[in-house]
């Protein structure tokens, strides 16, 4: 395995294992990038007016504005970090996008203006007397366009920085820069594996809620696997309908059975609010999984709209071994392939695995051997 995906692949485990750390390392990563840009600009800045106003040497207070940079960006990382986390989890989850974004912008604007009266005391009391030589006290319009300059430069900060958050909610964490370097530009083989979640009685279900309140069920559904999913390692590749596809590499999910942990999780977590979709749908999710492994090809396609794709067999047949869930009535079925990598199965007592079989599936020339897991 190359140094380059050792590094994407430890980069994406602690994003799994530790989702809110990951989270604000990253904003704090962006901000102190944005106020160091700040920093730089105001020491250029300086820099001009001191070859024409008596100021100190400005090569000697140009540590001092990067210090300022990287500490105004570290308290802004934490800040809007914590932020944007909590309150897209269990706050932002139920509201429109317009009062999202009338939230965000009046906590940025509070935000800001606290920074801004803090800078404007250590400025006032400790930093003014290393700009200038003789001291002078800055009046209020001086302030003033001050907190204009902040607050628009900070809010242009603020949409290039949700912007990259966005790309990487959809793309999952990890994926941005080899995005940026062009890694899938041309196809690429990987190995992964593969898991088609789909939800069962799907039509029954739309029937009896009607149209809308089964859109609201699915998202429901959806965004309770979407919670579990980081701390499983796992990423999203697509939403088909009422079907999500989910993939991890080889080393993530065989390690310490984790794709199936993550399955009976997500049971486990409908089980736990079955109380709230009772109450409100009279129905409790229940999905029916395929799972397998194996070669495929990962490139960017479209134009108008850009996406990663992944080809290949492996995604095929995972979709056909999710199809007979049903003709067997089983819950989770996985390749015999895949069963046979896993390390020490049948230690785990957790898990009845049972073979049903050399299964012809639609579409594939040879039968394979599928496996049933349950608790």
């Amino acid at each position: 395995m190359s140094k380059e995906l050792d590094i994407s692949g430890s980069t994406k485990q602690f994003a799994g294992r530790h989702p809110l750390i990951n989270f604000i390392l990253t904003q704090v990563t962006f901000w102190i990038i944005a106020e160091l840009l700040l920093a730089l600009l105001f020491h250029f800045m300086l820099s001009a007016f001191s070859q024409i106003f008596t100021m100190q040497d400005q090569k000697l207070l140009f540590i001092n504005r990067i210090f300022f940079g990287v500490l105004l960006g570290i308290i802004n990382g934490i800040t809007f970090g914590i932020i944007d986390y909590f309150f897209e989890r269990h706050f932002f989850r139920r509201l429109s996008l317009g009062i999202t974004l009338l939230v965000k912008t009046i906590t940025s604007f509070i935000v800001f203006l606290t920074l801004y009266i803090l800078i404007k005391y250590m400025f006032e009391n400790y930093l003014r007397p290393m700009y200038y030589v003789n001291a002078p006290v800055f009046n209020q319009e001086f302030w003033k366009y001050l907190l204009y300059m902040f607050i628009i430069y900070n809010y242009m900060m603020i949409l290039i920085i949700n912007f990259i958050n966005q790309v990487n909610k959809k793309y999952g964490p990890g994926i941005l820069l080899p995005l940026l370097l062009g890694k899938y530009r041309k196809p690429r083989v990987e190995e992964k594996i593969f898991m088609f979640m789909d939800l069962k009685s799907s039509t029954t279900i739309a029937e009896k809620l009607g149209h809308l309140k089964y859109s609201s069920f699915i998202s429901d559904s959806l965004m309770d696997i979407n919670l579990i999913m980081p701390g499983y390692s796992a990423e999203i590749y697509q939403y088909v309908g009422d079907e999500i596809v989910i993939t991890w590499s080889l080393k993530r999910g065989l390690s310490n059975w984790t794709c199936l942990k993550f399955f009976f999780a997500c049971e486990e977590e409908f089980k736990k609010r079955s109380e709230y979709y009772l109450e409100k749908y009279g129905i409790i999710p229940e999905f029916k999984a395929g799972l397998h492994m194996g070669k495929i090809t990962t490139v960017e396609i479209g134009e108008i709209k850009r996406d990663l794709a992944y080809h290949g067999d492996t995604i095929n047949t995972t979709a056909r071994i999710q199809s007979i869930c049903n003709n067997y009535k089983k819950h989770l079925l996985i390749s015999k392939f895949m069963f046979d990598s896993f390390d020490d199965f049948e230690k785990n007592k957790n898990y009845k695995s049972e073979s049903l079989g050399m299964i012809h599936l639609k579409g594939k020339l040879n039968p394979i051997e599928i496996i049933s897991i349950e608790l």
